[in-house]
């Protein structure tokens, strides 16, 4: 494959969830193939060093203080854009709970961001690439837990599943326009998202996750980032309904 297929200079990228973590990673990675990057997030600090970033490489960034949750704050951050070839909908966050003891407001927090915040991404930009007539692309996030039960995946897991059917839905309905949307499904990365723990019971998880590996490592946001740029651009042109799944090989053990 060409390197030029990975060239997105005069193109516009959106990414959701850009103060931190894979959605720093993927900003600033969209930045370094040529993309103008609008970087959105709740976090104004962040997305001041996300920013920083891309602009000590030459790179352009506009920044967009928002809650993803917000459908207006969302809609005018993406009207504001001076065209738009990729949304990357990365925002998230992790909760723990077990089925017995989850509650409506742990549901509802999930769900809104999760599910609901990517929605609205994924809603913004199609209507703005249908309008344009641009041919896109449209990159969710998703999750390793996709794909297996455990304990305390209940509310993460749901609404990350759901984002899979919306990305396979979204695929067949935005197609017709040129339009490709494909999910990202990264195993365990070590993002400050992940990093909540004590620091030793963060060295337990990441070794055990490290040895479920063939490759013996946990991810990087680079990791995951790579795979970001890899459906953004015209090296994944006959992609789309996809979920790529960068996990290091680990097959869950329950």
């Amino acid at each position: 494959m060409p390197m030029t297929a990975y060239d997105l200079t005069g193109h516009t990228a959106f990414v959701t969830g850009a103060a931190g973590g894979i959605g720093r990673a993927s900003a600033v990675l969209l930045a370094e193939a040529g993309a103008t990057v609008h970087c959105a997030d709740r976090d104004a600090q962040g997305l001041h060093e996300t920013a920083t970033l891309i602009k000590s490489t030459g790179g352009t960034a506009h920044t967009h203080h928002l809650d993803v949750t917000d459908r207006a704050q969302l809609a005018q951050a993406v009207a504001a854009c001076e065209s738009l070839h990729v949304m990357a909908a990365i925002a998230g966050i992790m909760y723990s709970s077990s089925v017995l003891e989850t509650l409506d407001e742990d549901l509802d927090r999930v769900w809104s961001v999760n599910f609901k915040g990517v929605l609205y991404a994924c809603q913004e930009a199609a209507r703005r690439m249908i309008a344009d007539g641009t041919r896109g692309s449209i990159v969710t996030m998703a999750s390793g837990a996709v794909d297996t039960g455990g304990p305390g995946l209940l509310c993460y897991g749901v609404t990350k599943a759901a984002v899979v059917q919306l990305t396979k839905t979204l695929a067949t309905e935005a197609g017709p326009h040129g339009i490709r949307v494909n999910a990202v499904a990264p195993g365990w990365i070590r993002t400050p998202m992940t990093d909540r723990h004590d620091s030793a019971a963060q060295e337990r998880t990441e070794s055990f996750m490290a040895r479920l590996s063939p490759l013996g490592r946990v991810g990087e946001p680079d990791d995951i980032a790579h795979a970001v740029l890899h459906l953004a651009s015209d090296a994944s042109a006959f992609t789309t309904g996809q979920i790529i799944r960068p996990n290091g090989g680990v097959a869950m053990p329950w």
